[in-house]
Parts: structure tokens; sequence; C-alpha cells
């Protein structure tokens, strides 16, 4: 399951976000002191999931999901360290305050997103130059019982990130060799995970986010590399998710909306770590499996059990336009040839659709 950090400064919305994004309930009030933070499951949404479960009527529906932690606390520099499950978010998702709200007064007095984004952003990088520098000066320790070459091209790599965090850059933004990601993978580094800037919006502004971002003076804290945006409106999507499902559709029409801001937060969290979605289907479950871009068909049925990873010898493969277009038959999808047997390490590709048949 992917695992993604929520963060963000008090009265943001971000709890409420979180409760949205993970269909749970809890008052204001009682989460204002609270110092653990909170878990939840936020289902992918994904049409051809809905579709393909109207076609086969299974007993169980089994979408894509994201683990979700908001932090607790305001979100300062401590707060980061302490939260051990946090590093080891594969994103951040960081609710930015857009709107006015005289009667939710913003900590610092007034609402300047530009300002919160930069500092949230100095934060990640002043918690990540902390465990550079202990890291190096334990490499150097190591360095003193003899050298070792493997210790001395981490301290190459450990002290250029240094160096960048120094500089106020972010480690996402930083060009690495591959081997070099390696050699950081265990820091969980903060500043180096993929970032998406959740714009609280005002309900005003729904309409035109772009204008509302534009006036916000967002565009340095958006252009950064590993940085992606979605404007929301909490308020609005709270009036939604109080709504009978047979409703939602037409309310957000009038609005000028497609769907909601919370499906787009989810799909572009999914998006940002480069990860997409297979499908197996059947009269028991219609499922979608969570993995990365580029994945071969072996790791994937790993997704599923490491007995038909371990047992593995082909994958029968239908591509889901294909699928649907044949009304959910297989049969019929082979007599036109759209049914492929593929190998181990065919690279299963985004709304493939797959039978793995494997030995016992």
């Amino acid at each position: 399951m992917l695992h993604a950090g929520l963060i963000g400064f008090p009265s943001s919305g971000k709890t409420t976000l979180f409760h949205l994004l993970t269909g749970t309930t809890g008052p204001a009030p009682l989460t204002a002191g609270r110092q653990d933070p909170l878990v939840g499951v936020a289902q992918v949404p994904d049409e051809r999931l809905d579709q393909l479960t109207a076609l086969f009527d299974p007993r169980k529906h089994v979408p894509a999901t994201v683990e979700l932690t908001e932090l607790a606390g305001h979100g300062g520099t401590a707060a980061l360290l302490d939260v051990s499950g946090f590093r080891q978010a594969d994103a951040l998702l960081h609710v930015l305050r857009l709107f006015e709200d005289n009667r939710v007064p913003h900590a610092a007095g007034s609402v300047n997103p530009a300002r919160d984004g930069q500092q949230m952003e100095d934060e990640l990088i002043l918690a990540d130059l902390a465990v550079a520098e202990r890291r190096i000066d334990r490499i150097r320790q190591d360095l003193k019982k003899g050298k070792k070459q493997e210790l001395l091209e981490e301290q190459r790599v450990v002290e250029a990130c240094r160096g960048a965090l120094e500089e106020g850059r972010p480690l996402r933004a930083l060009d690495l060799a591959p081997e070099d990601h390696r050699r950081l993978r265990g820091f969980s580094f903060l500043s180096a995970k993929p970032l998406l800037v959740v714009l609280n919006l005002d309900e005003a502004d729904v309409a035109t986010p772009e204008a509302a971002i534009a006036q916000a003076g967002l565009s340095t804290v958006l252009s950064g590399a590993g940085v992606e945006a979605v404007p929301v409106c909490a308020k609005i999507e709270l009036e939604i998710a109080e709504l009978p499902p047979d409703e939602r559709g037409a309310f957000l029409g009038d609005l000028g909306l497609a769907d909601s801001g919370l499906a787009r937060v989810i799909r572009a969290s999914y998006g940002l770590l480069g990860y997409i979605s297979f499908f197996t289907v059947g009269k028991d479950e219609c499922r979608a499996w969570s993995i990365p871009r580029g994945t071969p068909a072996q790791e994937a049925a790993r997704e599923i059990h490491s007995d038909i990873a371990r047992g593995f010898i082909r994958a029968e493969v239908v591509p889901y336009d294909a699928l649907t277009a044949r009304d959910g038959s297989l049969p019929a999808c082979r007599e036109h040839g759209e049914v492929r047997l593929e190998g181990k390490e065919y690279e299963v590709q985004d709304g493939d659709v797959i039978n793995f048949r494997f030995a016992t």
C-alpha cells in the first residue's frame, strides 16, 4: 500500500481534509491538542474498476488504496523528527490555506500561502540537514578505523545533500545517479519525497483556481521538481460528503466541476509517485492493484501473493479497453486475438486485466 503524509499549519484545513479523504469523522475540538498522528486509508477512485464491477457483478469490489498519516501538532521540525512512521511516507501532501475566514484565524495572523509554503519547505530542509550532519559525523568516525570505498561514496553523496540543504534547496530537486539514490534510501529524507500541494481555496475561487493561485504568489513554491498542486475547497467537499451519492454529480455540475477535489487529490498522489493500476476480475472480486510503472509481470504477481510469483508460468493479459468493448467476455477477446500470454519480464501496463498462471 502507498503511504502519504499529510502536513500543514494550524487552521489550514488539513484535519478536515484527512477525515474527508479517509471517510472518517472527528470533531475539531478533540483533535486540536492531540499529539499522536491520525492514520486512515483513502480509496483511489477509478472508473475502470467501477465498469469492470458492473460487468462481472462480483461479491467484492476492492479499489486501490493510499494510507494517509496526518501529523499532529503544528508541523514544526521537532514534530517531524519525532514521528518515525511519517518518514516512511512515499510522498508528502501539504495542505496550504488560501481561504479567508474571520471565524478561523490564521496562527500567523494573516493568510499568506507563499509564506506558509516556503516556511514548511524550510522546516523539511532543516529536519533533513540535522540527519545529514549526524550521518557525516558518524561516517568520519568510521573512516578513522579504515577506509572503505562504499563509505567514501556515501560520504560524497551525503555531503552533496548537506550542501544543497545549506543552500535552502530541497533534496527532491537534486539530479542524483541511481546508485546515489540507493545510498540515500535508508535516510528517508523528508525534502526528497515528492510533494503534492493541496490548495485549500475560498468557495468563491473554486471555478477559477488558476487566478487564485497566481494572486497568492505561489509560482515559486509550485515550480520545483517533484512538486504538483491540486486545488480543493474543504467547505464544498464537506457539503458534497453530506449529500446522497446520487445527488453529488448534479451538485458538482452546478459548480462547473467534473469531479470532487478529494478524487483529484488521491489520483494526483497516486500519479505523483509514478504508480499505475492493473486489475484482476471474476465473480469473487474485481480488484485494482498498485504497482510502480515499469514493474515486470512476476513482481506484479507478488502483489497478489508470493506463491503466485514463485510459481509464475505466464500472465494472461487483456487490455481494459478491449475487455470492456467485449462486455467483459474473455472468450470473445480470445476469438479476436486480444488476449496475450506474457512472460515474467513483461512490463505491466496501466489498465491491464491479468490472470496469472502459476504452478503450486
